[in-house]
């Protein structure tokens, strides 16, 4: 068994987190959910960001760092657009994390990688917030350190296109999405202890 924790994005804990967080249980994972604002998700990016300002990129960081205490030190990190940033920001603290799984958005200091880190990124082509050079500047960088990378685009998909309920959303780029991303944590050595 998996241990996952799966940050959200800028609107907050929507919906569409807790069904995936579901669709990992259901795989036999187990998953957290942190809620990093403790306020209601909002309904557009522009209040998203408005609530994440208010409350603070360090706030925020230490939400998801008082979550990932008190799970084993090889939990997967693992988030959506704002939320990969966490999962990334906080892999320098989880060096034994058994991966990291980035949906939306790229994350992860170089530097904080371990040789061999297992390292899957799934990116509408193109995103509205990552250009290709910077995205091609992480992959070179991120698979430079020694990261094990799998690098998915969905042409045509809207950024925040694995949730239902925004204008992004593409179905099939969604299950194509999770279809790799359950086939990515299927393939991690070795189970958790309970």
């Amino acid at each position: 068994m998996t241990h996952i924790v799966l940050f959200h994005s800028v609107y907050g804990l929507r919906p569409a987190v807790l069904a995936q967080a579901d669709r990992l249980r259901a795989a036999g994972h187990r998953v957290v959910t942190p809620d990093l604002y403790g306020e209601p998700p909002t309904d557009t990016v522009e209040a998203g960001f408005a609530l994440f300002d208010k409350i603070g990129r360090d706030e925020v960081l230490r939400r998801g760092r008082a979550a990932l205490a008190p799970l084993p030190p090889e939990t997967v990190l693992a988030g959506w657009s704002m939320g990969a940033g966490v999962a990334g920001a906080l892999l320098a603290e989880r060096p034994d994390a058994a991966a990291l799984l980035l949906l939306h958005g790229t994350g992860a200091d170089p530097a904080a990688v371990r040789p061999g880190l297992p390292v899957q990124l799934h990116l509408a082509d193109p995103d509205e917030y990552e250009t290709p050079e910077e995205v091609a500047e992480w992959q070179r960088a991120m698979t430079g350190a020694g990261a094990r990378l799998e690098v998915f685009r969905y042409p045509g998909a809207g950024h925040l296109f694995t949730d239902p309920d925004v204008p992004d959303h593409d179905p099939r780029a969604a299950e194509q999405t999770w279809e790799r991303a359950l086939a990515f944590l299927a393939g991690l050595p070795g189970p958790s202890a309970d």
